[in-house]
């Protein structure tokens, strides 16, 4: 459009050119709708460029979903036993539970025998930890 025949050349020197005195022509009316409106119509570009997952299904989340939050390997399970000595035929307590594990997992190699006391473990750990003498005990 030529600048000659805009009504702002024509309206220079007025305040409000001719949008009345109380701000209309200001916000809300040429902004296509307030919030996410007409992101599936005259916004749909601007949907697909800054939020294309705005629209869909986001996954689904179980309600009885059991997380173990803290973990840890047999092949660690050495490293807590080491200052302790294993006297009198008896198994060396671990209470993984008191320490703050969840679950005992069976990665790694363990070389002593020990009683764990454990809220979890896996079929793999429990399996190294009776090979080497040991046992494990869920609570």
């Amino acid at each position: 459009m030529p600048t000659r025949l805009r009504k702002i050349r024509k309206q220079r020197g007025t305040r409000f050119h001719g949008w009345g005195q109380v701000g209309q022509h200001r916000s809300t009316g040429m902004k296509g709708g307030s919030g996410k409106a007409g992101l599936l119509k005259h916004k749909w570009t601007w949907t697909v460029k800054y939020e294309p997952d705005h629209f869909g299904a986001k996954g689904f989340t179980p309600p009885n979903q059991k997380i173990a939050r803290k973990w840890i390997n047999v092949g660690q399970l050495d490293d807590f036993a080491m200052n302790q000595v294993n006297g009198n035929g008896k198994l060396l307590l671990i209470d993984l539970d008191k320490m703050g594990y969840d679950k005992l997992l069976g990665q790694g190699q363990v070389k002593g025998s020990f009683k764990i006391i454990v809220p979890e473990f896996s079929v793999n750990a429990k399996a190294k930890i009776e090979k080497s003498g040991g046992k494990v005990e869920s609570r």
